[in-house]
């Protein structure tokens, strides 16, 4: 089974670079999109093949969340049932026979940090979210979330040490995530290799000089780590300031 995320920083706007030629060339099973900044009735185009999962935000051309799905999920479920959290379109989870599939897209603390108080809200919250669906069945979660958890995941860490997505407080929030038994599957698999980036500034030419940070992820309840196969990181895909991420799981 494959799966993809992609945080296409406008779903609207990445159509018209390409991102239909990746699409279909992929092929994914499960194709999970973040930041689409629309809503549902905006859309003038489908995608044949696929059941899709809309969660917009009450704010126009702000957020958002997609899921594409070949097989019919058991139910959907839209946000994670706390109203403070679930007006920005964040989090759509699929039930699926075997697993349950999450896609996130985690508030950014902002410049200045202003928003990383409300953001610790939300990551405890998110984890015990996640907590109570791994004691039905096991978790995909994927998406952009916002942190770059070790010194390893970005190019320049002495540099950001205190800037949002580097903070002590956002990377012990990934820790503790982890620490309830789910796995980093990149980490997991490739847990020294290098210069692994899926998003770069538009500033300074950044992604052509590759100084960019791992913020996008596919993380697991640990004991699907047998049927991880591989994750990818599609860094030569154009069309967004993320690239797509791939997970291959062992059905």
């Amino acid at each position: 089974m494959k799966i993809i995320s992609w945080n296409v920083n406008g779903l609207r706007a990445v159509l018209k670079k390409g991102f239909l030629e990746f699409f279909y060339k992929i092929d994914a099973d499960i194709f999970c999109i973040q930041e689409t900044k629309m809503q549902k009735e905006q859309a003038d185009f489908d995608f044949p093949g696929y059941y899709e999962y809309w969660n917009c935000a009450e704010k126009k051309g702000y957020s958002g969340t997609l899921i594409l799905t070949k097989k019919i999920p058991i139910s959907v479920n839209y946000g994670i049932g706390i109203k403070e959290h679930d007006q920005e379109g964040r989090v759509i989870t699929l039930e699926f026979k075997d697993f349950y599939m999450v896609n996130c897209y985690t508030p950014n603390s902002k410049r200045e940090l202003e928003r990383l108080e409300y953001r610790q809200l939300w990551e405890d919250d998110f984890k015990n979210y996640l907590i109570r669906l791994d004691k039905k069945k096991p978790v995909i979660l994927c998406g952009d979330l916002n942190v770059a958890h070790q010194e390893i995941d970005l190019k320049n860490p002495k540099a950001n040490r205190h800037n949002a997505g580097f903070t002590d407080e956002e990377r012990n929030k990934m820790t503790q995530l982890l620490s309830n038994n789910f796995i980093d599957t990149f980490r997991y698999l490739y847990p020294n290799k290098t210069d692994c980036y899926t998003w770069w500034s538009y500033m300074g030419g950044a992604r052509s000089k590759n100084i960019g940070w791992r913020i996008d992820y596919f993380i697991t309840s640990k004991r699907l780590k047998n049927k991880i196969a591989d994750n990818k990181i599609h860094a030569d895909v154009m069309g967004s300031d993320h690239c797509p991420i791939e997970l291959d799981i062992i059905e």
